[in-house]
């Protein structure tokens, strides 16, 4: 009996959450967090301000060489004085919280796993790793294909005008398209969230795929910048590519799936 006991009490302590935690406790806890972000991204802004102009150089890189091959002037405009002032503090303050996404992305991670189980804990080592993978998949996806065609469409259809593309504007549209795609690259993570939750099942999923696809290519019309229906697919296809991806995802983390493999194993 005693023996019986202690194998129940060891099988139900990886499943034990954490000692529960009051409001106050929670408050506490989500302003520490906050505070060390927040000076982390400080730090990183500090460090980028320093190397803001090479920054934006590899920024605006896309629509130099657009206009290079068009045969245009290969350089931006700006209309207000402060504009590159302001410029350089938007992106010294992106590029610093980019540079210390990993370190906020634990203190995510910190604030959110005393709710979880023990045996779940386990994921965070694949969670910050393929976070930061897909971020930087989209974004250089974005960076290295989506954002070229589409400045490429633009400007060649207005090629009877002279453009006067401003440093704000251009700065908006880059930001939109590689922020967006590495968003949009986030979905497997969104996923996994849900489904280690019980929230979204695989076969939910796979049941409901048509309707998905629908779904994405809408998002991919809204989303491109060009009305063309190859920019569109452009956007699309990754989309359901990490559609699958996160059919995949949602299997392994579910928790039905979980407990069959465990009874699978106990046989």
């Amino acid at each position: 009996m005693s023996e019986f006991a202690a194998a129940g009490a060891s099988g139900s302590s990886e499943k034990d959450p954490m000692p529960t935690m009051g409001f106050l406790d929670h408050l506490e806890e989500l302003r520490k967090r906050i505070v060390y972000s927040i000076i982390a991204v400080g730090v990183g802004f500090g460090v980028c301000w320093w190397k803001v102009e090479r920054i934006y150089d590899f920024m605006q890189r896309p629509i130099i060489d657009v206009l290079h091959n068009h045969h245009l002037p290969e350089h931006l405009g700006y209309l207000n004085p402060t504009d590159p002032f302001n410029l350089y503090l938007k992106v010294a303050a992106l590029s610093g919280l980019f540079l210390t996404s990993p370190f906020v992305l634990y203190q995510v991670w910190m604030f959110i796993s005393p709710g979880l189980y023990r045996n779940e804990k386990k994921y965070v080592i694949p969670f910050m790793v393929s976070t930061i993978f897909l971020f930087l998949s989209g974004g250089y996806f974005g960076y290295r294909i989506v954002y070229p065609r589409a400045l490429g469409f633009l400007i060649d259809v207005g090629k009877q005008f002279q453009p006067m593309i401003t440093i704000g504007e251009y700065t908006n549209l880059f930001l939109s398209i590689v922020l967006g795609m590495g968003l949009i690259f986030e979905m497997p993570i969104l996923v996994f969230f849900l489904a280690l939750m019980g929230i979204m099942s695989p076969e939910f999923m796979v049941k409901n795929f048509r309707y998905s696809i629908l779904v994405i290519f809408i998002i991919a019309a809204i989303v491109t910048p060009t009305p063309d229906i190859v920019n569109m697919c452009v956007f699309a296809a990754p989309m359901v590519v990490l559609y699958g991806l996160s059919i995949g995802v949602a299997y392994l983390v579910h928790p039905k799936r979980r407990e069959a493999r465990k009874e699978k194993q106990a046989q």
